[in-house]
C-alpha cells in the first residue's frame, strides 16, 4: 500500500510540472524590456508583446529571423513536452494502482520505472535548456547597452519549477523498491501460514 502511495505521489508531481512545462511553453514573458516609466516589451517563445495599458500581441512569423536561444527553447521544450505525454501513458500502464498488466507484476515494474526514467529525461531536458536561455540573456545583457537589451522573465522560474517537479515525480516513480510487487512465493507462503494459524485455534 505505502509503494502504490509514492508511485501516486510521483505521478502527480510528474502531472503538475508537466502542466507547469506547457504554461512556461505558452507564456510571453520569457524576455521583458521596460522602456520608461509605463512601457513595457515581452517576448516568447511563439509571439511578442508591447504596450503601456493595452497590450498588443504579434506572432513571430520568421522563424529564421529569431534568436539562436528563442529557436533552441522552442524545439527542446516540445521535445519535452512530448516526451513526457510518452512517459505519462507509460507509467500509467505501470503503476500498482491500475489494472493493466496485472498478470505480469515483473514487467509492470519495469513499464512504471521506464515511465518514471522518461518523466527524470525530460524534467531534466527542460532545466538544461531554461538554463542556457537566461546564460544567453544574461551574456547579451552585460555585452549590449542596457536600455536596448532583455532580461529573463516568468516563464523562466515558471519553466525551472515545471523541471523540477516532473524530474522528482520520475525519482519516485522510477523507484525500483517502490514499483516491485509481492512475489508469489511470498504470497502462498503467508496464506500457507495463516492457514495453518487458523486450524491450529480449533486443535
Amino acid at each position: 500500500m505505502a509503494s502504490s502511495g509514492i508511485q501516486l505521489l510521483g505521478f502527480l508531481l510528474s502531472l503538475v510540472g508537466v502542466a507547469a512545462t506547457v504554461a512556461a511553453t505558452l507564456m510571453v514573458e520569457w524576455k521583458k524590456q521596460s522602456q520608461g516609466k509605463a512601457h513595457r516589451v515581452y517576448e516568447g517563445l511563439w509571439m511578442s508583446c508591447s504596450g503601456n495599458e493595452r497590450t498588443t500581441c504579434e506572432f513571430h512569423e520568421y522563424l529564421l529571423k529569431l534568436p539562436a536561444e528563442v529557436q533552441a527553447a522552442r524545439a527542446v521544450m516540445l521535445l519535452s513536452i512530448l516526451l513526457s505525454a510518452v512517459a505519462l501513458m507509460v507509467s500509467t500502464v505501470g503503476m500498482k494502482c491500475t489494472r493493466f498488466m496485472d498478470e505480469k507484476a515483473e514487467s509492470k515494474s519495469i513499464t512504471a520505472m521506464i515511465g518514471g526514467i522518461m518523466f527524470m529525461v525530460s524534467g531534466l531536458v527542460t532545466v538544461i535548456i531554461t538554463s542556457w536561455y537566461v546564460k544567453m540573456i544574461v551574456q547579451n545583457f552585460h555585452s549590449s547597452n542596457h536600455l536596448q537589451s532583455f532580461e529573463f522573465g516568468k516563464a523562466v522560474f515558471v519553466s525551472w519549477a515545471g523541471g523540477l517537479l516532473t524530474m522528482a515525480g520520475g525519482t519516485f516513480l522510477s523507484c525500483r523498491r517502490c514499483s516491485r510487487s509481492e512475489s508469489p512465493e511470498s504470497t502462498n507462503s503467508n496464506h500457507f501460514l495463516s492457514t495453518t494459524k487458523s486450524k491450529s485455534n480449533y486443535v
